[in-house]
């Protein structure tokens, strides 16, 4: 074995012999055992020094040697070419050193005296650097001062495909590029298409100008017609309607001989008064609920009736105003011969809906007056409830025998809707239900259906179903119909 390191060398052998000198030593009582462990650790630091040092060939490799030379024994590595040497790439923990790798500079060496085997770990300035820039991992060596030659040889294959991964990126760009305009095109096409936008106003007042236009086509009308529909569901637009003049046109072609401009305008007429009160005022200042009626009451085709029943109901609602304006025009008896009209079963659902609202309005207008402290506002509202006497004019027009008819249909729903327009009219018609046989009748079938309907919605979970409303309605009619 050769070595230009002989102190290093030399510590080391002197280390791996000193435990059995020191043993007998000790035991032929010729040194204390304080003396004895403080000459081992010397020495053992002397070899760790020895180790460290970063300008010491020995401390960066050991190799095991062969040929001619004896087993155990250790060669310097002088000799060897670096590029051949396994670097040992040491972690946060000891690690045992085999032969023949190299230590990095600045890792930590010790010898463990148990084994006789050489341990490494990182050195405290690599650590941090490691946990530092661990994330620049695969870019640069984290761990020796030099490279192998397989890593030279790796690095340059990289940096070969890393050419060649840019110029085919270069041209992925360029062909990206080319599917896109600038952003500086873009930004003037906007500008453009800004100027182009138009209001709801300026759309509503073109679609004015088609409908008014004498040149225009019945299909035009009907078409701008349309389109009007959709925008006057906005309050706003439906007010705009009005202070164009729109509104006025809408209520005169309900006069027109065309069909379609009929069905159309009433339409437009139902969605803009729709829970907009300044607008149903004009409305029926401009005429509109008299011409509805009267369309009504006339032969039409059922699509055009179902319509204006459409405008007759949102013009009423919640507008008391034009319901006693509806009750002084025959409304009541134009609705009860629509209803009893061949052909228009259709409607009758839709009729009592129209009915029950009225009634329902100025009873909660009532109750809601007895709750708060009563205002200018909210007495005019109650006056004018007080002048719409619905009831008396039902009566008379015979709708106490009239609604128990929808019983018989097959519809939940319709019978639903003729319960709860039947117990609101109970006060006025009682006496006519109790001398209407075929009701009673009606009761009693309803309650046992609807019973065994209840027990099915029970067997599937539905505790508070559809149907145990509906017979709660059947059974509080007939509860009601024996108390009086």
């Amino acid at each position: 074995m050769t070595c230009d390191c002989l102190p290093g060398y030399f510590v080391k052998r002197i280390a791996f012999s000193l435990p059995k000198i020191m043993s007998r030593l000790i035991m032929q009582n010729k040194w204390s055992i304080k003396f004895g462990v403080a000459i081992t650790f010397w020495l053992f630091s002397l070899h760790l020094i020895s180790a460290h040092n970063l300008k010491s060939p020995t401390a960066l490799s050991v190799k095991e040697s062969s040929g001619d030379h004896s087993k155990g024994e250790e060669t310097p590595l002088e000799n060897e070419d670096p590029e051949d040497l396994e670097v040992f790439r040491p972690t946060d923990k000891w690690q045992t050193l085999k032969p023949g790798q190299a230590v990095p500079a600045g890792s930590h060496v010790r010898l463990n005296l148990q084994t006789g085997q050489r341990e490494v770990k990182m050195g405290e300035e690599e650590r941090l650097k490691y946990w530092r820039d661990g994330n620049r991992q695969g870019m640069m060596n984290m761990h020796s001062p030099s490279f192998t030659a397989e890593e030279l040889k790796e690095a340059l294959k990289k940096m070969k495909e890393g050419i060649h991964d840019a110029v085919d990126t270069k041209q992925e760009e360029d062909a990206v590029k080319a599917q896109f305009r600038p952003i500086e095109e873009l930004k003037k096409d906007m500008e453009a298409l800004d100027m182009l936008v138009e209001t709801d106003v300026q759309v509503m007042r073109k679609l004015l100008n088609q409908f008014n236009n004498t040149n225009s086509t019945t299909d035009e009308k009907v078409r701008a017609l349309f389109e009007l529909e959709y925008l006057v569901h906005q309050v706003d637009n439906a007010q705009n309607l009005v202070s164009m003049g729109g509104m006025q046109l809408v209520i005169n072609a309900l006069n027109n001989t065309d069909i379609r401009l009929q069905e159309s305008a009433a339409f437009v007429l139902g969605s803009a008064v729709s829970s907009n009160p300044s607008v149903q005022v004009e409305a029926v200042e401009g005429g509109a609920l008299q011409k509805l009626l009267t369309l009504l009451a006339t032969q039409r085709p059922m699509a055009v009736k179902k319509k204006v029943l459409f405008a007759v109901a949102s013009l009423l609602r919640h507008f008391p105003f034009a319901q006693s304006h509806f009750l002084k025009l025959g409304g009541v008896q134009v609705l009860s011969e629509l209803f009893q009209t061949p052909g228009a079963e259709v409607l009758r659902v839709r009729i009592i809906t129209v009915l029950y609202d009225m009634i329902i309005e100025k009873e909660l207008i009532s109750q809601v007056g007895m709750d708060i402290i009563p205002d200018s506002s909210h007495q005019e509202r109650l006056r004018q409830y007080a002048e719409v006497s619905l009831l008396p004019m039902l009566v008379e027009q015979g709708w106490c025998s009239l609604v128990p008819e929808l019983l018989a249909s097959p519809e939940h729903d319709w019978r639903e809707k003729a319960l709860r327009t039947l117990l609101a009219m109970m006060a006025q018609c009682h006496a006519h239900y109790k001398q209407n046989p075929s009701l009673t009748a009606s009761l009693s079938e309803l309650q046992k259906q609807y019973q065994e309907l209840v027990l099915t919605e029970q067997d599937v979970g539905e505790q508070d179903g559809y149907f145990g409303e509906i017979l709660a309605l059947v059974d509080s009619m007939v509860v009601k119909m024996r108390q009086l």
